[in-house]
Formats: structure tokens, C-alpha cells, sequence
């Protein structure tokens, strides 16, 4: 899926008109405190719902999910996902959270393992692995995250959970197959697709690689 942090602010209604055919759009939340940038929050997460029906699928790197994730449910987000380094409660947050008719994701900085973390895997309905240090597009793919990425689509698969297992950060045709081949099922894509000449037939090839990987 297209992350909107590598589109045009000034005209992102154009942005997410350029990827028609992505299956949902990913909107980063900063607020220059748990990452030290600072993007865009509530009010414009409610003006892009206003103007497509495409799967919202929110990524609040925020210091206090507990409080604001909810309000993204509410706007009308299919998705939201907060850092589980930033949660005071994350159980409490990921049923509020599903309560008000979103899927939670649970989102790990690429320092962060995921065993410690495993009995949360049935309270959630996404697992997101930052593959960079969350904070900034057009990073490089961490290579050491991807068996963080083998471990937890094992630990899911041994708890028997329908779960996505999504990956973000450095995703391009190369490391998107990587991702896929160790496991994750779900991509965060932003400068190499909005980078690219046709956004929307990158966002295709991507999809591709993925599957190929995959089988």
C-alpha cells in the first residue's frame, strides 16, 4: 500500500487520485515527540476520508496513542496501529480501538523483539515491523529485521491467528521480496512509489513481486 508521507501535501487529493488500483492508502501521524518529525494529524486524516473510499490504514507514531488513537476509529479509519513503545495500555487501547470498529495493528521499532510481546498477538489484527527507524521516509531496508519478521509470522502461525504481518520502511522491488520470502504479507511502499514515473503501475509491479516471492 502507498504511504501518503512520500506525496504531495500540497495536493494529495492528486496523490491518492495518481493509485487507483492500490488495495488501501497508509497515512503516517508524527508529532515530533516518540519520532522526531512532524507530519499531519486528525483533521487531515478526516479531510482524505471525505474524498476516497479506499482502506485507510492509520500509523500513529505519536507518544500518546492512548488518548488520540481512538479518534482516528472514529473518523473513519479501517486501521489504526499505534507503537506498542508508546502505549500506556495497550490491551485497553487495542479493544477501544475495535470497539469503535477499526482493526488495531501493533506496530515495533526494528530494536524492539517480538517475543516478549506474543501474548498481545491475539488481542491485535496486524503486526507491524518498522524495517527503519520510524521517523522519516526514504530510508534504507534494515536487513536485520528480517528475522524479526521470520519469528513473528512463526509465532503467528503457531498460535493459529489471522493476523497480517505488514512490513514498512525501505520497501522497493528488491527488499519487497525479501520481505515476502520471510514472511510478511502486507507492504508499506512511499518514496519508490510516489518517486516513480507511474505510481500507480509501481504499486502493481509491487503487488507482483510480493505474490511471486511469496509462492
Amino acid at each position: 500500500m502507498p504511504s501518503l508521507l512520500s506525496a504531495d501535501f500540497a495536493n494529495l487529493q492528486q496523490s491518492i487520485e495518481q493509485v487507483p488500483d492500490a488495495d488501501a492508502l497508509h497515512v503516517d501521524v508524527m508529532d515530533n515527540h516518540f519520532v522526531p518529525n512532524l507530519t499531519l494529524g486528525l483533521p487531515v486524516v478526516e479531510a482524505i476520508r471525505n474524498v476516497t473510499d479506499k482502506f485507510l490504514d492509520i500509523h500513529l507514531m505519536i507518544e500518546d496513542p492512548d488518548v488520540w488513537a481512538p479518534g482516528y476509529a472514529e473518523a473513519g479509519a479501517e486501521s489504526v496501529t499505534f507503537h506498542l513503545e508508546a502505549a500506556r495500555a495497550p490491551v485497553r487501547l487495542a479493544r477501544e480501538i475495535r470497539a469503535k470498529g477499526a482493526r488495531v495493528g501493533l506496530a515495533l521499532k526494528p530494536a524492539t523483539p517480538i517475543e516478549p510481546y506474543a501474548e498481545l498477538l491475539g488481542e491485535i489484527d496486524m503486526l507491524l515491523i518498522m524495517t527503519v527507524e520510524p521517523g522519516f521516509g526514504g530510508q534504507k531496508f534494515l536487513d536485520l529485521t528480517l528475522p524479526k519478521i521470520t519469528r513473528s509470522r512463526e509465532l503467528i502461525s503457531k498460535a493459529g491467528l489471522d493476523i497480517w504481518l505488514q512490513v514498512d520502511g525501505g520497501v522497493s522491488a528488491e527488499t519487497i521480496e525479501r520481505s515476502a520470502e520471510a514472511g510478511a504479507d502486507a507492504f508499506v511502499a512511499g518514496s519508490a512509489v510516489f518517486g516513480a514515473d507511474d505510481p500507480n503501475a509501481t504499486v502493481s509491479s509491487l503487488r507482483t513481486a510480493a505474490a511471486d516471492a511469496a509462492r
